[in-house]
Protein backbone atom coordinates (compact mmCIF):
# COMPACT_ATOMS: atom_id res chain seq x y z
CA UNK A 1 0.00 0.00 0.00
CA UNK A 2 1.48 3.17 -1.02
CA UNK A 3 2.01 5.65 1.46
CA UNK A 4 -0.39 8.37 0.94
CA UNK A 5 -3.04 5.58 0.43
CA UNK A 6 -2.30 4.71 3.73
CA UNK A 7 -2.75 7.95 5.26
CA UNK A 8 -5.87 8.58 3.98
CA UNK A 9 -7.27 5.39 5.12
CA UNK A 10 -5.88 6.01 8.54
CA UNK A 11 -8.00 9.70 7.94
CA UNK A 12 -10.85 7.54 6.97
CA UNK A 13 -11.13 5.48 9.96
CA UNK A 14 -11.09 8.52 12.06
CA UNK A 15 -14.10 9.78 10.64
CA UNK A 16 -17.74 9.15 10.64
CA UNK A 17 -18.88 7.21 7.03
CA UNK A 18 -21.76 9.63 6.56
CA UNK A 19 -18.96 12.74 6.65
CA UNK A 20 -17.30 13.62 3.09
CA UNK A 21 -13.80 12.94 3.25
CA UNK A 22 -13.10 15.85 0.79
CA UNK A 23 -14.44 18.22 2.76
CA UNK A 24 -13.39 17.49 5.75
CA UNK A 25 -9.66 17.81 4.47
CA UNK A 26 -10.42 20.83 2.36
CA UNK A 27 -11.75 22.81 5.66
CA UNK A 28 -9.02 21.72 7.90
CA UNK A 29 -6.20 22.08 5.45
CA UNK A 30 -7.91 25.18 4.19
CA UNK A 31 -8.03 24.66 0.24
CA UNK A 32 -10.49 24.41 -2.58
CA UNK A 33 -12.92 21.14 -3.34
CA UNK A 34 -11.17 20.82 -6.19
CA UNK A 35 -8.07 20.89 -4.73
CA UNK A 36 -8.94 18.14 -2.21
CA UNK A 37 -10.51 16.11 -4.33
CA UNK A 38 -7.48 15.87 -6.25
CA UNK A 39 -5.30 14.82 -2.96
CA UNK A 40 -8.11 12.27 -1.71
CA UNK A 41 -8.13 11.13 -5.53
CA UNK A 42 -4.61 10.44 -4.79
CA UNK A 43 -4.33 12.55 -8.36
CA UNK A 44 -1.56 15.37 -6.55
CA UNK A 45 0.46 14.42 -2.95
CA UNK A 46 0.06 16.40 0.26
CA UNK A 47 2.84 18.38 1.04
CA UNK A 48 5.07 17.99 4.26
CA UNK A 49 3.40 20.64 6.11
CA UNK A 50 -0.17 19.69 5.02
CA UNK A 51 0.65 15.94 6.09
CA UNK A 52 1.58 17.30 9.58
CA UNK A 53 -1.39 19.07 10.02
CA UNK A 54 -3.45 16.56 9.21
CA UNK A 55 -1.74 13.83 11.64
CA UNK A 56 -1.75 16.58 14.59
CA UNK A 57 -5.47 17.28 13.53
CA UNK A 58 -6.39 13.45 13.38
CA UNK A 59 -3.79 12.28 16.74
CA UNK A 60 -2.63 10.16 13.74
CA UNK A 61 0.98 8.48 14.82
CA UNK A 62 3.48 8.84 11.59
CA UNK A 63 5.60 6.52 13.41
CA UNK A 64 3.04 3.57 13.29
CA UNK A 65 2.23 4.25 9.87
CA UNK A 66 5.35 4.43 7.89
CA UNK A 67 8.63 3.46 10.08
CA UNK A 68 9.92 0.25 10.71
CA UNK A 69 9.71 -1.38 14.02
CA UNK A 70 13.48 -0.64 14.93
CA UNK A 71 13.02 3.16 14.25
CA UNK A 72 10.69 5.82 16.01
CA UNK A 73 9.95 9.51 15.79
CA UNK A 74 9.67 11.48 18.94
CA UNK A 75 8.88 14.93 20.26
CA UNK A 76 11.40 16.21 22.39
CA UNK A 77 11.35 19.13 25.18
CA UNK A 78 12.80 22.42 25.06
CA UNK A 79 16.48 22.83 25.41
CA UNK A 80 16.66 25.26 28.81
CA UNK A 81 19.45 28.33 28.65
CA UNK A 82 17.68 30.65 30.64
CA UNK A 83 15.14 31.40 33.28
CA UNK A 84 12.60 32.35 30.79
CA UNK A 85 13.12 28.97 29.23
CA UNK A 86 12.67 27.43 31.73
CA UNK A 87 9.13 28.37 32.73
CA UNK A 88 8.51 27.79 29.17
CA UNK A 89 9.79 24.11 29.55
CA UNK A 90 7.00 24.18 32.53
CA UNK A 91 4.41 25.44 30.45
CA UNK A 92 4.28 23.31 28.33
CA UNK A 93 5.06 20.28 30.00
CA UNK A 94 1.98 21.37 32.31
CA UNK A 95 -0.27 21.73 29.49
CA UNK A 96 1.09 18.47 27.65
CA UNK A 97 0.78 16.11 31.15
CA UNK A 98 -2.94 17.98 31.88
CA UNK A 99 -4.28 16.63 28.60
CA UNK A 100 -2.44 12.91 28.82
CA UNK A 101 -3.74 12.63 31.80
CA UNK A 102 -7.72 14.59 31.94
CA UNK A 103 -9.39 11.47 32.34
CA UNK A 104 -10.05 9.86 35.80
CA UNK A 105 -8.39 6.16 34.50
CA UNK A 106 -5.28 7.72 33.84
CA UNK A 107 -2.40 5.58 35.13
CA UNK A 108 1.06 7.29 35.33
CA UNK A 109 4.18 4.95 36.09
CA UNK A 110 7.04 6.76 37.30
CA UNK A 111 10.71 5.10 37.90
CA UNK A 112 12.26 6.90 40.70
CA UNK A 113 16.27 7.37 40.26
CA UNK A 114 15.73 10.79 41.59
CA UNK A 115 13.00 12.11 43.77
CA UNK A 116 9.96 13.08 41.08
CA UNK A 117 10.30 16.62 40.45
CA UNK A 118 6.61 17.10 40.71
CA UNK A 119 7.12 17.19 44.47
CA UNK A 120 9.35 20.40 44.67
CA UNK A 121 6.32 22.27 42.70
CA UNK A 122 4.87 23.53 45.71
CA UNK A 123 6.36 27.39 46.30
CA UNK A 124 8.68 26.33 48.86
CA UNK A 125 12.73 27.00 49.44
CA UNK A 126 12.82 23.43 48.20
CA UNK A 127 11.31 24.21 44.79
CA UNK A 128 13.03 27.30 44.55
CA UNK A 129 16.54 25.42 45.10
CA UNK A 130 15.52 22.98 42.35
CA UNK A 131 14.82 25.88 40.11
CA UNK A 132 18.82 27.39 40.68
CA UNK A 133 20.05 23.74 40.23
CA UNK A 134 18.97 23.09 37.05
CA UNK A 135 19.66 26.79 35.62
CA UNK A 136 22.82 26.56 37.06
CA UNK A 137 23.72 22.77 35.66
CA UNK A 138 21.87 23.33 32.35
CA UNK A 139 23.43 26.42 31.61
CA UNK A 140 26.98 27.07 31.40
CA UNK A 141 26.83 30.62 30.91
CA UNK A 142 24.49 31.42 33.07
CA UNK A 143 26.09 34.24 35.71
CA UNK A 144 26.44 32.38 39.26
CA UNK A 145 24.66 34.15 42.18
CA UNK A 146 24.14 33.24 45.49
CA UNK A 147 21.01 30.99 45.90
CA UNK A 148 19.55 33.65 48.68
CA UNK A 149 20.26 36.30 45.65
CA UNK A 150 18.55 34.07 42.90
CA UNK A 151 14.83 35.10 41.95
CA UNK A 152 11.74 33.74 40.25
CA UNK A 153 9.18 34.74 38.08
CA UNK A 154 5.72 34.46 39.53
CA UNK A 155 4.95 32.93 36.18
CA UNK A 156 7.21 29.65 37.14
CA UNK A 157 5.55 28.84 39.86
CA UNK A 158 2.14 29.13 38.62
CA UNK A 159 2.94 26.58 36.07
CA UNK A 160 4.70 24.33 38.59
CA UNK A 161 1.66 24.38 41.03
CA UNK A 162 -0.26 23.63 37.71
CA UNK A 163 1.83 20.26 36.91
CA UNK A 164 1.96 19.48 40.59
CA UNK A 165 -1.98 19.58 40.62
CA UNK A 166 -2.21 17.39 37.40
CA UNK A 167 -0.09 14.86 39.43
CA UNK A 168 -1.90 14.97 42.17
CA UNK A 169 -4.80 14.21 40.62
CA UNK A 170 -4.47 10.98 38.72
CA UNK A 171 -3.59 7.26 39.82
CA UNK A 172 0.57 7.24 40.14
CA UNK A 173 2.74 4.22 40.30
CA UNK A 174 6.15 5.20 42.07
CA UNK A 175 9.35 2.91 41.87
CA UNK A 176 11.82 3.97 44.61
CA UNK A 177 15.13 2.22 45.45
CA UNK A 178 17.73 3.64 48.49
CA UNK A 179 19.26 5.85 46.16
CA UNK A 180 16.42 7.89 44.91
CA UNK A 181 17.24 10.84 47.47
CA UNK A 182 20.59 10.85 46.85
CA UNK A 183 20.78 13.39 44.39
CA UNK A 184 18.92 16.22 46.36
CA UNK A 185 21.21 15.86 49.18
CA UNK A 186 24.20 15.70 46.89
CA UNK A 187 23.10 19.09 45.22
CA UNK A 188 22.30 20.61 49.05
CA UNK A 189 26.26 20.30 49.81
CA UNK A 190 27.89 20.63 46.86
CA UNK A 191 26.33 24.54 46.66
CA UNK A 192 26.83 24.60 50.40
CA UNK A 193 30.50 24.06 49.93
CA UNK A 194 30.99 25.70 46.68
CA UNK A 195 30.03 29.02 48.88
CA UNK A 196 26.76 29.50 47.01
CA UNK A 197 24.33 27.96 49.63
CA UNK A 198 24.32 29.86 53.23
CA UNK A 199 24.10 26.73 56.08
CA UNK A 200 20.81 28.32 57.31
CA UNK A 201 19.28 27.82 53.59
CA UNK A 202 20.67 24.06 54.07
CA UNK A 203 19.62 23.45 56.94
CA UNK A 204 15.92 24.54 55.99
CA UNK A 205 16.35 22.11 52.70
CA UNK A 206 16.77 19.49 54.37
CA UNK A 207 14.13 20.35 56.91
CA UNK A 208 12.18 20.38 53.66
CA UNK A 209 13.48 17.56 52.31
CA UNK A 210 12.15 15.59 55.44
CA UNK A 211 8.91 17.16 54.96
CA UNK A 212 8.37 15.49 51.64
CA UNK A 213 9.79 12.55 52.52
CA UNK A 214 7.12 12.72 55.69
CA UNK A 215 4.07 13.45 52.95
CA UNK A 216 5.16 10.68 50.70
CA UNK A 217 4.56 8.14 53.86
CA UNK A 218 1.48 9.97 54.54
CA UNK A 219 0.34 9.15 51.00
CA UNK A 220 1.00 5.56 51.22
CA UNK A 221 -1.07 5.27 53.80
CA UNK A 222 -3.96 7.13 52.80
CA UNK A 223 -6.83 4.91 51.01
CA UNK A 224 -8.38 8.24 49.92
CA UNK A 225 -5.05 8.61 47.80
CA UNK A 226 -4.85 7.06 44.45
CA UNK A 227 -1.23 6.21 45.04
CA UNK A 228 1.26 3.36 45.25
CA UNK A 229 4.78 3.56 45.93
CA UNK A 230 7.33 0.27 45.22
CA UNK A 231 10.86 -0.55 46.87
CA UNK A 232 12.47 -1.99 44.17
CA UNK A 233 16.14 -3.55 45.76
CA UNK A 234 16.81 -5.17 42.17
CA UNK A 235 17.70 -2.52 39.10
CA UNK A 236 19.46 0.62 38.90
CA UNK A 237 15.97 3.30 38.08
CA UNK A 238 16.01 5.94 35.18
CA UNK A 239 13.37 8.66 35.73
CA UNK A 240 10.98 7.21 32.53
CA UNK A 241 7.73 7.91 32.95
CA UNK A 242 5.00 5.99 31.38
CA UNK A 243 1.42 7.47 31.34
CA UNK A 244 -1.60 4.64 30.45
CA UNK A 245 -4.49 6.52 29.34
CA UNK A 246 -7.53 4.74 27.75
CA UNK A 247 -6.37 5.44 24.10
CA UNK A 248 -3.05 5.06 24.53
CA UNK A 249 0.64 4.87 25.88
CA UNK A 250 2.86 8.02 25.91
CA UNK A 251 6.02 7.51 27.06
CA UNK A 252 8.97 10.20 28.72
CA UNK A 253 12.39 9.31 28.47
CA UNK A 254 15.06 11.38 30.08
CA UNK A 255 18.00 12.64 28.13
CA UNK A 256 19.51 15.21 30.32
CA UNK A 257 18.65 16.72 33.77
CA UNK A 258 15.08 18.08 32.06
CA UNK A 259 15.15 17.23 28.51
CA UNK A 260 12.71 14.54 27.45
CA UNK A 261 11.91 12.58 24.29
CA UNK A 262 8.57 11.72 24.39
CA UNK A 263 7.07 9.16 22.01
CA UNK A 264 3.19 7.53 21.64
CA UNK A 265 4.98 4.45 19.66
CA UNK A 266 2.72 1.59 20.20
CA UNK A 267 5.43 -1.30 20.63
CA UNK A 268 7.88 1.07 22.32
CA UNK A 269 5.36 1.83 24.96
CA UNK A 270 4.19 -1.65 25.04
CA UNK A 271 7.42 -2.93 25.55
CA UNK A 272 8.41 -0.31 28.62
CA UNK A 273 4.56 -0.77 30.02
CA UNK A 274 5.50 -4.63 30.60
CA UNK A 275 8.83 -3.63 32.12
CA UNK A 276 6.99 -1.51 34.66
CA UNK A 277 4.67 -4.10 35.70
CA UNK A 278 7.63 -6.58 36.05
CA UNK A 279 9.50 -4.03 37.82
CA UNK A 280 6.36 -3.55 40.39
CA UNK A 281 6.17 -7.40 40.32
CA UNK A 282 9.68 -7.56 41.87
CA UNK A 283 8.93 -4.51 44.04
CA UNK A 284 7.71 -4.43 47.59
CA UNK A 285 4.21 -2.49 47.38
CA UNK A 286 4.90 0.05 50.47
CA UNK A 287 1.57 1.30 50.39
CA UNK A 288 0.46 -2.69 51.18
CA UNK A 289 3.36 -3.26 53.47
CA UNK A 290 3.07 -3.20 57.04
CA UNK A 291 4.35 -0.33 59.25
CA UNK A 292 7.82 -1.85 59.72
CA UNK A 293 8.70 -2.44 56.00
CA UNK A 294 7.54 1.12 55.28
CA UNK A 295 9.22 2.28 58.64
CA UNK A 296 12.29 0.63 57.64
CA UNK A 297 11.96 2.24 54.08
CA UNK A 298 11.39 5.74 55.29
CA UNK A 299 13.46 6.00 58.40
CA UNK A 300 16.78 5.08 56.28
CA UNK A 301 15.88 7.82 53.82
CA UNK A 302 15.58 10.38 57.42
CA UNK A 303 18.81 9.10 58.49
CA UNK A 304 21.09 9.84 55.29
CA UNK A 305 19.13 13.34 55.91
CA UNK A 306 20.19 13.95 59.26
CA UNK A 307 23.79 12.24 57.72
CA UNK A 308 24.28 15.13 55.46
CA UNK A 309 22.73 17.90 57.48
CA UNK A 310 25.81 16.26 60.86
CA UNK A 311 28.07 16.79 57.74
CA UNK A 312 27.29 20.24 56.85
CA UNK A 313 26.85 21.47 60.71
CA UNK A 314 30.18 19.79 61.25
CA UNK A 315 31.85 21.91 58.82
CA UNK A 316 30.43 25.02 60.19
CA UNK A 317 31.46 24.01 63.97
CA UNK A 318 34.99 23.49 62.11
CA UNK A 319 35.10 27.10 61.03
CA UNK A 320 34.67 28.67 64.66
Amino acid sequence: MKHQELFLKAIRSKILKSVSLIDEVASILEISYDASHRRISEKSKFSIDETIKLADYYSISLDNLFLKKEKVIIEKTIEIETLKDMVQYFKSSAEQIEILTKNPETILFYSAKDIPLFYFMDGTILSKFKAFVWLNLLNTNHKTVPFENFVIDESFTEYMIKLKNTYHNVAVNEIWNDTTINSSLQQILYFYEAGLLSVKSANALCKDLKRIINLIQEKCNNPKNNFSIYYNELILLNNNMLIETKEKLTMFVPYTLLGYFITDHKESCKNVHQFFKQQIINSKPLSQSGIKEQNLFFNRAIRKIDYYLEKINTQVDLLF
